[in-house]
């Protein structure tokens, strides 16, 4: 009599979403399998009604929806949660949602049992975010910092270059010894691959993990992504102690496959047909990131979701739930990117939750003062084109501030060092700027593909001497004596 609770039939399936009646002793989160003719098929419980007669039904999501199942098949149900095997051979490597490996580089045969959906880290277990993680962008290094254990949002228009901050981060990781894993979510599967191919090209192959979830699969994979990723994160972070980087591209398409299961299951809509539980979906995703405490080994998961807006609106309805759950964003403008500026970041747009204390004590002295100045010139700069006449301050303001612009343009897939966005930042704020035109600007901060690091290495000493010149001539005399 047992026995026969932990099976089932199927009552009605459709679209990866599937009913069954019988499976008493079915719970959320519990895996089940239905026989067909030569194989099985496995699906995951979310949901658990009674009709109106008062029997229990069992709504879930079917792992490959392609299955041939029909109305009537056995269900047995595992006495299991979702889980999938995780190791050292992830690295290198691309695999799909459900942990299946699709492309594997690495021959370690470590291998661990990991739920993909586990409770986050608790508080006692956690220390505050004070250790920085550098993406090799001068401009968020220096006015936006990013810390270990941070979720940091980057929103924006369409091509905006939101991938491309992601590819750059995780590009830097080379020499911060950190496991980074790239969750696409919704993207087109060439889009994907170009993305993993610039990767390899680049060297970044021996700490990086590709999760694939492209718009052809099923909305329930692309469901399970985010989760799966989280779940390799957890894995590097807590058995291997390790830094772990998840990239989440992006958090939009994977909140409107959630929809279209919710619709499914039939359960009632919300706001913009997004479920009432939208907000949670998230949360519990997001929550995973964190700075594990010494006592644990001190690893950390850092998250960075993406949202794409719709005419650099931020006030929608997944925007502001990600906004609310993250500790900061980056936001990407539209009319800075067309302008010719990149990483097109807004500065008074963008911020981080964290502030100074995930920024090095370097970086605090040479770089603390730049967002103000960039502030200061877009506000001087709209006004200033409503007055013809124009004092020499003014001029020289905007002088300043154009060449600070100038100097925060960089070119994607070429992250510079910390050494040399700190010499590089201490040099400027001497005003050597003032000796270069705009057209050089650029060409004297792209160290080290054409700047030879000779040149780099003597601009103390140069701007030393151009110091001292400048003091002789103020301190010589009007007039030679007689």
């Amino acid at each position: 009599m047992s026995l026969s609770l932990h099976y089932g039939v199927v009552s009605s399936l459709g679209s990866g979403v599937c009913s069954i009646n019988g499976l008493v002793l079915g719970f959320v989160g519990q895996v089940y399998d239905i026989r067909l003719m030569t194989s099985t098929s496995s699906g995951l419980v979310v949901n658990l009604t009674r009709d109106t007669t008062g029997n229990l039904t069992v709504s879930s999501l079917l792992f490959n929806p392609t299955d041939r199942i029909s109305v009537g098949g056995l269900v047995t149900g595992r006495p299991s949660l979702a889980s999938l095997v995780l190791g050292d051979f992830l690295l290198g490597g691309m695999l799909d949602p459900l942990g299946n490996v699709l492309l594997q580089s690495s021959t370690v045969s470590s291998e661990y049992a990991w739920l993909i959906e586990s409770p986050s880290i608790g508080l006692i277990d956690r220390q505050s975010v004070f250790e920085p993680l550098q993406s090799g962008l001068l401009s968020i290094d220096a006015m936006v910092p990013v810390g270990r254990g941070q979720r940091e949002l980057i929103l924006g228009d369409r091509y905006t270059g939101k991938t491309s901050i992601g590819v750059d981060f995780i590009l830097n990781q080379r020499y911060e010894k950190s496991v980074c894993v790239y969750a696409a979510i919704g993207q087109k599967a060439s889009s994907i691959l170009e993305v993993f191919l610039s990767l390899i090209a680049r060297g970044a192959l021996d700490y990086i993990v590709v999760l694939v979830a492209s718009s052809s699969v099923s909305s329930v994979s692309q469901y399970l992504s985010g989760y799966t990723g989280c779940a390799i994160c957890d894995f590097f972070m807590l058995v291997r102690q390790l830094g772990s980087l998840l990239f989440l591209d992006d958090l939009s398409k994977h909140a409107v496959a959630y929809r279209e299961i919710y619709l499914l299951l039939r359960r009632p809509p919300g706001r913009e047909a997004y479920p009432g539980e939208i907000f949670f979906v998230h949360s519990r995703l997001l929550e995973r990131s964190a700075l594990l405490s010494a006592s644990l080994g001190g690893g950390s998961s850092t998250a960075l979701p993406v949202i794409e807006t719709l005419g650099g609106d931020v006030s929608a309805y997944i925007t502001t739930n990600v906004i609310s759950i993250t500790d900061g964003q980056l936001f990407l403008s539209v009319d800075l990117f067309l302008s010719g500026i990149r990483p097109a970041i807004d500065v008074g747009l963008s911020v981080t939750r964290v502030g100074s204390a995930a920024q090095w004590d370097g970086m605090k002295l040479v770089g603390g003062s730049y967002k103000l100045q960039l502030a200061q010139y877009a506000e001087l700069q709209s006004f200033s084109q409503f007055s013809g006449d124009l004092g020499s301050d003014t001029k020289a303001r905007l002088l300043s501030g154009a060449s600070l612009v100038e100097l925060f343009k960089q070119v994607n897939g070429s992250p510079l060092s910390l050494s040399y966005q700190l010499s590089l930042l201490s040099v400027v704020s001497q005003s050597i700027l003032e000796y270069l035109s705009l057209d050089r600007i650029t060409f004297f901060v792209s160290y080290p593909t054409s700047v030879p690091s000779w040149v780099f290495c003597c601009l103390p000493t140069l701007y030393l001497g151009l110091s001292i010149t400048r003091l002789n001539l103020t301190l010589a005399p009007s007039s030679s004596p007689v």
